[in-house]
């Protein structure tokens, strides 16, 4: 949709060392109505701006929360942020409806494989029950959660695979600041990786 504004939460605390958050990154900072925040550049000493950061929300209609996936969860600058600017009375709350009607979505990477987080892989569960504390977070915010955005097997993932793992990421976030995005087939899939021209209108 014309006007439509992305917001990139990006949270890595050593993103030289990351590869596929190099690439992941430099994939979206390049987009037209992109706006790419680097929360530990901006908070190296975790004090966060919270007018600042809830001033972006307003202004921004889809949040995108990139980050590794560290220990089932996110990097804990990410979770400051949510602690601090998701106020009660602003966020959620009788009277907090200042995210309402916006979209979330997770843009992860891991090194585990895909086929270990299921019932039978080592991690037991999926990657999307894994995010449910994100997704209940959104719900109560009134917010639109969509199914993440998973890079698995990073660790041995080479430059092609990489690349197209980051272009895929672009063509996602574009459809959706287009609104081109094909919501009810993105609902009904575990992660928004696979056919992503199909989902995309391409």
């Amino acid at each position: 949709m014309p006007g439509t504004r992305v917001l990139v939460l990006f949270a890595h605390p050593a993103p030289r060392r990351s590869r596929v958050q190099q690439r992941l990154a430099a994939a979206v900072r390049a987009l037209d109505g992109v706006t790419f925040h680097d929360l530990y550049a901006a908070y190296p000493d975790f004090d966060v701006d919270v007018a600042h950061e809830q001033a972006l929300l307003v202004a921004h209609d889809i949040v995108v929360l990139q980050h590794p996936f560290y220990w089932y969860s996110t990097p804990a600058i990410l979770k400051q942020w949510q602690d601090v600017v998701l106020e009660h009375g602003w966020a959620y709350g009788r009277e907090g409806n200042a995210l309402r009607g916006k979209m979330l979505l997770s843009v992860i990477s891991t090194g585990g494989l895909e086929s270990a987080y299921c019932r039978e892989g080592g991690n037991r569960y999926t990657v999307g029950e894994l995010l449910s504390p994100l997704a209940q977070t959104a719900f109560l915010c009134g917010m639109d959660y969509l199914p993440p955005f998973v890079v698995h097997g990073t660790h041995a993932m080479t430059d092609d695979e990489m690349d197209a793992a980051a272009a895929d990421y672009a063509m996602i976030v574009a459809a959706l600041r287009d609104g081109r995005l094909d919501l009810a087939a993105a609902r009904a899939r575990g992660r928004l990786n696979a056919d992503v021209s199909a989902l995309c209108g391409g």
